[in-house]
């Protein structure tokens, strides 16, 4: 890994460590703002909204003045508006400054472009791979840290996660470099867009379209768990933010154990078309069972399942995805594929607030178990169509 990588990294890590902080945390905060079950959802949801629609305006901002002016930007506008967060009064000053954090948030893209310019094509998927492990540690860390913290008063994570990007922004400032080599732009390559007509290219496309789909649909069922789950622990069984914040760290660090090692085993013997549809099964079981299994053992236990197969269902997905599609279409396809997860963000949690307020608290987590039921039959015809239109590119290269 080269030096300059650091800086990169270090931002990424930090940036979703004091995201993570929050998340045990905000159905607390909210309801201390006296926000209903659903407010509580969109608050979530309105985050997603935001990142998905500053995503390309990020990229193509960093193409034109160059990655570490928008990585600068962007940290430091998360620090002032986590902190006008933690200042809100009312529950309109949480959704505002809720949004504008998310719109911050989309800088991910820009710190992968960063990776991209300093890696050689040959190592592009060590780096992104990298960028992973630390938005990973942090998501994991995030959550544990922010629910001890908890204990201090809700707001007093969120006014941790501030300092933290404020830290941050003074980190950068020394030691973040300009990595965009002047001329070079990166074309617009990964960045997410909800133009229909891309979206529309990308599901039609002959071996991946159904596996985006597939990807839309398991990726809004947990979206829509992860949304309900703090409500449900604290109204259904008096869980604290300090214990919810527990949960989320263990089943991060499952997450951690079987993408950073496991999973890879278990793609070499098994292949990627053969886990997506285990993994879509347990997701769904353990969804379906999660409000039925009281804590803290068989909770816990419950919450390690779902970590378990959205470890081994999501990474698979996106590699098929990837390996499925023409280096000319990568852009398009991946850009589209990341769309669509995104927008799943967005939507799941609407659902969930819904489900949760009209139905039962139950409910959420049922209609998420259903989704992913019929992702785990639907996969099966993913998977083949996947086999088969591969075979028949190769076919035709062949014959060329």
């Amino acid at each position: 890994m080269t030096r300059a990588l650091i800086p990169v990294l270090l931002a990424v890590f930090l940036d979703l460590l004091g995201f993570g902080l929050v998340i045990p945390l905000l159905t607390f905060y909210a309801e201390d703002h006296a926000a209903s079950p659903l407010q509580v959802t969109l608050l979530m949801a309105i985050y997603s909204l935001a990142q998905l629609l500053m995503a390309p305006v990020w990229g193509g901002l960093s193409d034109r003045i160059g990655r570490r002016p928008v990585l600068l930007l962007s940290i430091g506008a998360s620090a002032l508006f986590l902190a006008g967060f933690a200042a809100s009064t009312e529950l309109w000053m949480l959704f505002l400054f809720r949004a504008l954090h998310g719109a911050c948030a989309a800088n991910i893209s820009t710190a992968q472009a960063a990776i991209a310019d300093l890696t050689p094509p040959e190592k592009r998927a060590m780096g992104m791979g990298l960028i992973g492990a630390a938005f990973g540690v942090g998501f994991t860390l995030g959550p544990w840290v922010g629910g001890e913290l908890a204990v201090f008063g809700h707001a007093t994570p969120i006014w941790v996660a501030a300092g933290l990007a404020a830290f941050n922004f003074v980190l950068a400032l020394f030691l973040l470099p300009e990595t965009l080599r002047p001329g070079v732009s990166s074309g617009g390559h990964g960045r997410r867009t909800l133009d229909p007509r891309r979206i529309a290219a990308a599901l039609s496309h002959p071996v991946v379209g159904l596996c985006i789909l597939l990807t839309f649909g398991s990726t809004m069922a947990f979206a829509l768990m992860e949304s309900t789950f703090t409500l449900f622990a604290r109204h259904a069984h008096q869980l604290d933010a300090p214990t919810v914040g527990r949960y989320f760290g263990v089943a991060g660090l499952v997450t951690i154990l079987i993408q950073g090692g496991l999973i890879g085993r278990l793609v070499k013997r098994f292949g990627e078309a053969a886990l997506i549809p285990v993994g879509l099964l347990l997701l769904a079981i353990g969804l379906v069972a999660l409000p039925f299994a009281p804590p803290p053992v068989a909770m816990v236990s419950v919450f390690c399942l779902i970590a378990l197969g959205q470890s081994i269902s999501t990474p698979s997905l996106q590699s098929l995805i990837s390996r499925g599609t023409a280096e000319s279409e990568q852009g398009l396809v991946l850009g589209a594929n990341q769309s669509m997860s995104a927008l799943a963000r967005v939507v799941g949690p609407a659902i969930g607030g819904l489900a949760y307020e009209n139905i039962g608290k139950q409910a959420p987590f049922l209609v998420a178990g259903g989704i992913l039921l019929l992702a785990f039959f639907f996969s099966f015809a993913a998977t083949r169509r996947w086999k088969s239109g591969l075979a028949a590119q190769g076919s035709a290269s062949g014959a060329s």
